[in-house]
């Protein structure tokens, strides 16, 4: 099944007026605030203002909220790796941390996916025919034995040793590790479309210490179990599904642990249906 669409290459417009009517049915790309340097746990706020619904208008609106979406995307990941690096050389010693950073923007009922490196989005989506749920992947991984991957570092004087960038780097698209950049290391993401249906349950956003224990299949169903658990009571103030939501999550992370995951572990559930 083929969930995505091909975006539009984004173009620059001229900066509008200042005013909401001149700002009316745009996104201001110079008006961006910051993102937040990221790890694999975190990131910094991002506001999106005025941004016009993608299911109003006609199909050239439609086309420009998607090459404001993409510029919007990519602008904000080139900012957050300039400022990690600005920083990190700033240290004394220099850091030469990275991390790899995943994104999804929820415009009406379309979703956009921003991924770098090897952290994950999976949708899970309910099949009417099979009666069963499906992991479905949204983001797309990046490693330096894929082809395209391997031929820019490459083509950047870089080499692909074990699997690894200069043997060492397990993933060829990063914000920071600043020493492999030269080599053809970027953090350009690849940005997705997928529309959302009613038969979606959530979108499970996780780093690579946990699907090198679980496949993205046993994940999702590990999370349905959770939310069926009745023993997960609502807490004062916060609804029962929310509780096994947070739950779900924590007992995930806690079972890539147990099931030997050397890596740090990151797990996010985000609600879409009941």
């Amino acid at each position: 099944m083929d969930l995505f669409g091909d975006l539009p290459e984004p173009e620059r417009s001229p900066r509008p007026a200042a005013g909401k009517e001149a700002r009316k049915g745009s996104l201001l790309f110079d008006d961006l605030p910051p993102a937040g340097s990221t790890d694999s746990g975190s990131g910094g706020p991002l506001l999106f203002d005025d941004l016009p619904p993608a299911s109003s208008g006609d199909s050239g609106d439609v086309i420009s909220v998607e090459k404001t979406v993409k510029r919007c995307l990519l602008d904000t990941f080139k900012h957050t790796d300039e400022e990690f690096l600005k920083q990190a050389s700033s240290q004394k010693p220099a850091w030469k941390d990275g991390s790899t950073a995943t994104c999804v923007l929820a415009v009406d009922n379309t979703l956009y996916i921003a991924n770098l490196g090897d952290s994950r989005a999976i949708l899970c989506r309910y099949n009417e025919e099979s009666q069963k749920h499906a992991a479905l992947s949204l983001s797309k991984e990046h490693n330096p034995t894929q082809y395209e991957e391997r031929m820019r570092i490459q083509k950047a004087g870089g080499n692909v040793r074990d699997g690894r960038v200069l043997g060492v780097l397990e993933v060829s698209r990063s914000i920071g590790d600043g020493q492999y950049k030269r080599c053809g290391v970027t953090s350009v993401p690849d940005i997705r479309r997928c529309q959302l249906t009613p038969n979606d349950r959530f979108i499970l956003l996780a780093c690579d210490g946990l699907f090198k224990v679980f496949t993205p299949e046993e994940a999702v169903n590990f999370i349905l179990s959770c939310l069926e658990d009745e023993k997960i009571q609502s807490r004062e103030g916060k609804p029962a599904v929310d509780v096994r939501y947070e739950a779900a999550c924590n007992r995930l992370a806690s079972k890539a642990v147990q099931r030997g995951s050397a890596d740090n572990v990151t797990v996010m559930a985000v609600r879409i249906g009941p």
